[in-house]
């Protein structure tokens, strides 16, 4: 089924805060149900929370997801191509700082991987700038100026890697398989303007790459919006109902054979991931495009428009409610 697209436009000054009645309405027609028929994937970044801070009323949002003893009604995962972080150490920091449990299922994020840095250490003077790393005062250079970092450093030792095939200083060999944790240009952190995220490094890698060598560049990129994401979020979704439901709900559900979900909604914020591989996925996925990160326009994006775009994720989880229970 094809959703029909539309865009919504609500303005923070007319947005209306659900009433304690409704959340106690929530939490008597949900115990009454047998389950929820729906699941919600958050993008964190320029949707939750960039850094620290939660923008765009993410906590009484999530707070609408459980009841008033706490406990979780509504399954819901986080669903970021960011990293750095064990999926429990960043529940607990997401569970801080928004006001609500969240469990290490409840986050599908990227594992830890050797850094370059990491890499350049196990070899001598792979590294041209080493002798400059002893530095104990910050270098005078023009704010114009373009360092030789990423160049000399990153992409030459990868470019040494990938043509070589093997350990670097030998001769040239097959390319070994290069993956990449996501392919996201840009995204949305503390400072104002989008930061470059892995898809840029990826653009200029295979740019130099391909000049430097007579074989193109081969590579696989996961992360959003490869398909395979949204996959393994709705299994994790599937995961977490043995929570919500008795254990009869539970193995009727598992052993009928009928999909867990009628809808699965995505809400994030640049069309060209997360919407981009919700759009990919296809049903039951039902995408949302949030104003509070990458995307900041008026209307839909053209290229890879939403389901639905709204103003932040509070109006958002509110549309949703208000499709599923009528409140």
């Amino acid at each position: 089924m094809r959703h029909r697209l539309f865009t919504i436009a609500s303005r923070s000054s007319s947005r209306k805060q659900p009433s304690p009645l409704a959340s106690r309405s929530f939490s008597r027609l949900s115990s009454q149900s047998d389950r929820p028929s729906f699941g919600i994937a958050f993008d964190i970044d320029g949707v939750v929370l960039p850094g620290h801070t939660p923008i765009g009323g993410s906590p009484r949002a999530l707070r609408r997801l459980y009841d008033d003893s706490g406990k979780l009604k509504i399954p819901f995962v986080f669903l970021t191509n960011g990293g750095g972080f064990s999926e429990s150490k960043r529940a607990q920091d997401l569970g801080q700082l928004l006001g609500v449990n969240i469990l290490p299922s409840q986050v599908v994020d990227l594992l830890n991987v050797l850094s370059i840095d990491e890499y350049t250490s196990c070899f001598d003077s792979i590294d041209p700038l080493a002798p400059y790393k002893t530095w104990t005062t910050k270098p005078d250079i023009d704010q114009n100026s373009t360092s030789n970092d990423m160049v000399n450093r990153k992409i030459a030792v990868l470019c040494d890697k990938l043509r070589i095939g093997g350990l670097p200083g030998k001769e040239t060999g097959k390319q070994p398989h290069l993956f990449f944790a996501n392919d996201d240009l840009e995204y949305q952190a503390t400072f104002p303007a989008e930061r470059l995220g892995m898809g840029a490094l990826r653009i200029a890698l295979e740019a130099i790459y391909n000049r430097i060598h007579p074989i193109p560049l081969a590579y696989t990129s996961y992360g959003k919006p490869n398909p395979f994401v949204y996959g393994n979020a709705e299994t994790m979704l599937r995961n977490l109902m043995p929570s919500l439901l008795s254990n009869l709900d539970v193995e009727n559900t598992t052993n009928s054979g009928i999909r867990c979900f009628k809808t699965l909604y995505m809400i994030g914020d640049n069309p060209k991931s997360g919407i981009r591989g919700a759009r990919q996925a296809g049903d039951p996925w039902f995408s949302i495009l949030t104003r509070t990160g990458v995307f900041k326009g008026k209307d839909n994006h053209s290229e890879f428009p939403a389901n639905l775009v709204m103003d932040t994720v509070e109006d958002a989880v509110n549309f949703i409610l208000r499709k599923e229970y009528g409140f």
